[in-house]
């Protein structure tokens, strides 16, 4: 006989697991140790990790890849004001003022904090709403927005700070695509009548929804003029050097990174060759351009003040907070997480919501306005080689010169070119037929969600279009929940193919393993396969979900009805005389036993799986109380419940307030073959003696001291799991071997 099978046959050691406690809760996750203040004061400027280690090839990198989109977003960055309801120059402002101050917090090398497409057009449309009601406002609409960016600013910080980043987890893809494609469709339609130029008519409105502004397009179509000839071929330049370059780095690809940044700055391009043109044709027409021009930009930081924050201004803009808030947040952590993931870093979502959340508080002090993460400087930055946040510094200073340098070339810059350059932008933003088609396979009911965000932003506005994609997300997210359904499993028999040839004969110990999957085999499993079910009267039920409130009854329900269907009741006729039966119960008038199915066992035991349930609460708890009982009554004697996989102390605390865990009938033999386990540690000789304080509750036996049994190879036979709640199970074949253990003895007993 081995050391091993020696310590087999020796008695187990006793553990006995303090209950969770609450103070024990509170100061592991309510009162920060001083090392925690310190890491976490650290985390709030990322930049002291790496600014040391900086040298002149990160700085190489840096200065090409900041270059390269400052000259993007000086175009990008007054055409997206205008999309604001405000002067290109704000945009100026808001390119620097995120460029400029993101690297200090920033745990993205690729993010370009500044003016976007969508955040500007809900900006536009908020201001377009309130200015009405604020005629003292009506020359100065800048104050309100730089307010609105005060006000987002503090929440999205705020928000950071209590390390409320995992928020955004709850807002899933097809969300996200719908926002930014039904936003992506009303901006392009939007800056149509600007391309065309019959934006100049009075009636024809181009915030309103899309769907009106499409009609109205056509309905004043004999307005169009000479800007449609400006915007046109601007915005099919645009298109023909992005597909030009795209296939040259296809048949060239030793070129690639050439033709990469010939395509980058195209818009650069573009732009410097109708503003020269414009200025050939408008430099003596000032007065009356030939065709509309941005007109003067003054030079330098001409509104930096401290914003204006009044209570007259948040009444107005109050309600539309929490879409600028969505906007603010799902597009700049949607895209750093992105781009985290293609350039193999993780960044961390608290930070980037702090970062977003600085840079609009102390924006408007320069005369900015909101601004977030831009998706298509992103994709600039990181393809042209950026290797440090600090790469947004150089961009700053880029644009600091185009404020004070170009405002006279400025000048001359088409409106129709700006308006082809947003389309162009956003074009970028609509999800593409690829995509659609994989949430179609993947979910269709995301599918349905996707769609439903995408109408209702063309049908009514981007504002309602979030809320109407995050609502539906989080409806959808409920219902699984609270329709969860669980699952009775069998074992299988599964052998390693050596033991194969074996199958046949006689299992001995030690020869394969068992594996639980589904009675139905609804996860997959090969459907010439047969699920052993367990002993008579013994059930299997596992959790695929948590178990909660929402789901608590959902769970139970169908547990219940599954017993029902799969046992006869304990006694014939348990309500005695017909007077005391249910009026709800319309079986025979007397039952007896030939109206039972005698051939189904009596309900004696239930397993339930807890691998999946991660929490519980009081309903759950209650909920599973009472169904017990009613078992019992069922059963007309006491079921057995068993529990496997139970990982969370809070979760067994629970359980044993709702009294489970433990029963008067257990037996220490149980306890001998349940929760036991063989360790080799030869660290555990030491610690193990240590447990001698713990004692046993009235359902073990007396205290003993950890016996270790091994001499050379240090093994011991020791409980997993505490003694006193022997319900409580590893996994599941431990759970059944125990389950069956328990009512042998029982029956023995009996």
């Amino acid at each position: 006989m081995t050391h091993q099978d020696e310590a087999l046959e020796h008695e187990p050691s006793y553990y006995v697991e303090p209950l969770a406690s609450s103070r024990e809760w509170v100061k592991d996750n309510v009162i920060p140790s001083k090392r925690q203040v310190v890491d976490y004061a650290k985390s709030l400027f990322p930049i002291f990790g790496w600014i040391y280690r900086y040298n002149w090839t990160w700085f190489l990198g840096d200065l090409v890849a900041g270059v390269t989109v400052g000259v993007v977003v000086i175009p990008q960055g007054m055409a997206y004001a205008k999309l604001a309801q405000l002067a290109p120059e704000f945009g100026l402002y808001s390119s620097f003022v995120g460029c400029a101050m993101y690297f200090m917090f920033a745990t993205s090398k690729d993010i370009t904090i500044g003016p976007v497409a969508v955040m500007s057009t809900l900006m536009g449309n908020i201001l377009t709403d309130v200015m009405p009601h604020l005629p003292q406002y009506a020359d100065t609409p800048y104050l309100v927005a730089g307010c609105m960016s005060v006000v987002l600013g503090c929440i999205v910080t705020a928000l950071g700070l209590l390390r409320l980043g995992f928020i955004v987890d709850f807002i899933p893809l097809p969300a996200i695509a719908a926002f930014m494609t039904g936003s992506a469709l009303n901006i392009a339609m939007g800056q149509i009548p600007t391309l065309m130029g019959n934006n100049s008519v009075k009636e024809y409105n181009t915030r309103a929804p899309t769907y009106l502004v499409f009609g109205n397009f056509f309905k004043y179509i004999k307005h169009c003029n000479i800007n449609a000839a400006v915007g046109l071929t601007a915005l099919f330049l645009l298109y023909v050097i992005r597909w030009s370059c795209g296939f040259a780095a296809r048949r060239w690809p030793s070129r690639e990174k050439l033709f990469f940044f010939i395509s980058t700055l195209r818009t650069a391009f573009v732009i410097l060759l109708y503003t020269l043109i414009s200025y050939l044709v408008n430099r003596h027409h000032r007065d009356k351009p030939k065709f509309s021009i941005l007109g003067t930009v003054p030079r330098g930081f001409q509104h930096m003040q401290v914003p204006v924050v009044h209570s007259n201004i948040l009444s107005e803009v109050a309600g539309k907070i929490p879409s600028a808030i969505i906007v603010l947040v799902i597009e700049h952590i949607s895209i750093s997480k992105s781009f985290g993931r293609v350039n193999n870093y993780t960044i961390n979502p608290n930070q980037e919501l702090i970062a977003i959340g600085v840079t609009n508080i102390f924006g408007p002090f320069f005369g900015a306005y909101p601004a977030t993460g831009s998706f298509s400087r992103t994709a600039i930055k990181s393809k042209a080689g950026v290797r440090t946040p600090l790469a947004g510094v150089i961009t700053a200073a880029i644009v600091v010169i185009a404020i004070y340098a170009l405002p006279p070339v400025f000048y001359y810059i088409s409106n129709a070119l700006l308006a082809a350059v947003i389309i162009h932008a956003v074009g970028d933003l609509i999800s593409t037929p690829t995509a659609i088609k994989k949430f179609w396979k993947v979910s269709p009911f995301e599918f349905v969600i996707f769609w439903a965000g995408v109408i209702v932003s063309v049908f009514s506005s981007i504002d309602n279009g979030i809320y109407t994609s995050v609502a539906a997300s989080a409806a959808l997210l409920l219902f699984r929940i609270a329709k969860a359904q669980g699952k009775f499993v069998g074992t299988i028999r599964v052998y390693d193919r050596p033991t194969l040839r074996r199958a046949s004969q006689q299992d001995k110990p030690g020869n394969g393993r068992s594996v639980f999957v589904p009675l139905d085999l609804s996860d997959g499993t090969n459907p010439s396969v047969k699920p052993q079910l367990p002993a008579d009267g013994i059930f299997i039920y596992r959790f695929n979900e948590g178990y909660l409130y929402p789901n608590a009854v959902h769970f139970t329900e169908h547990m219940v009805a599954g017993i029902f269907k799969r046992t006869r009741p304990g006694i014939a006729n348990p309500y005695g005389s017909l007077g005391n039966r249910p009026w709800n119960d319309p079986g025979p008038r007397h039952k007896t036993e030939r109206d039972i199915d005698t051939s189904l066992p009596i309900l004696r035991a239930v397993i339930l799986d807890f691998t999946g349930v991660s929490n519980v609460d009081i309903t759950s708890i209650q909920n599973l109380v009472d169904v017990r009982r009613q078992l019992d009554r069922y059963a007309n004697d006491t079921v057995s419940w068993h529990f496997a996989g139970v990982k969370s102390p809070w979760t067994r605390r629970a359980l044993i307030a709702g009294g489970f865990g433990s029963s008067d009938s257990v037996t220490r033999t149980v306890f001998s073959v349940a929760n036991i386990g063989v360790t080799n540690d030869k660290d555990f000789s030491s610690a193990s003696h240590s447990q001698e304080e713990f004692a046993t509750d009235s359902h073990s036996h007396e205290k003993g001291k950890p016996e270790i049994l091994a001499n050379s190879i240090d093994t011991a036979i020791i409980p997993i799991l505490s003694v006193n709640h022997p319900y409580f199970h590893v996994d599941l074949d431990e759970a059944l071997k125990a389950t069956e253990l328990e009512l042998g003895l029982k029956k023995q007993l009996d």
